[in-house]
């Protein structure tokens, strides 16, 4: 695995990088939260404005054991087979909590949809890219942010794809 980045840093280091790249987005503190339903009504926005990230793990197919960060509408639930057949893998699961803690530097439900490890991928689900803002939690379940959805595809840079299944 890459550097890990510890749970206090992953703030910083978002404000920062948004800072940095002069996007449009702004901090809102609550109390703590990691579930999307419950955390879209304290914050206040729909739940499929919602970027929940998810690190998995997809192996097989020859590109051996590889670390996927993807990012689905808060609303809605991945779809294995899909990421699966995206990163021409046999298998795609979660990876273990300590693996996604590692990776990301942020507990389950903290994880932004920015992959700050380098051996991370980033995939995310197209419909999620409809909505004009994003909201996710921003590497701490007591803070989110509101990002302006181009600049988020701007210096997040991910992957394209159909990733989620509708309920």
């Amino acid at each position: 695995m890459g550097t890990e980045i510890g749970a206090g840093e992953v703030f910083d280091r978002l404000v920062t990088l948004l800072t940095d790249a002069k996007a449009k987005f702004r901090i809102i503190e609550h109390a703590h939260e990691g579930k999307s339903e419950a955390i879209s009504a304290i914050r206040g926005n729909r739940p499929d404005q919602a970027a929940k990230a998810m690190v998995l793990d997809v192996r097989g197919g020859g590109g051996g054991k590889r670390h996927v960060l993807a990012i689905l509408p808060g609303s809605r639930k991945l779809d294995f087979a899909a990421v699966a057949a995206l990163f021409e893998a046999r298998k795609c699961g979660f990876a273990s909590p300590d693996t996604a803690q590692a990776l990301t530097g942020c507990v389950m439900g903290a994880v932004p949809p920015f992959a700050l490890d380098p051996t991370l991928s980033i995939v995310v689900e197209e419909d999620l890219l409809a909505n004009e803002t994003l909201f996710f939690n921003a590497g701490r379940l007591d803070r989110s942010m509101e990002l302006d959805t181009k600049d988020w595809l701007a210096i997040a840079k991910p992957r394209l794809a159909r990733i989620a299944v509708r309920d």
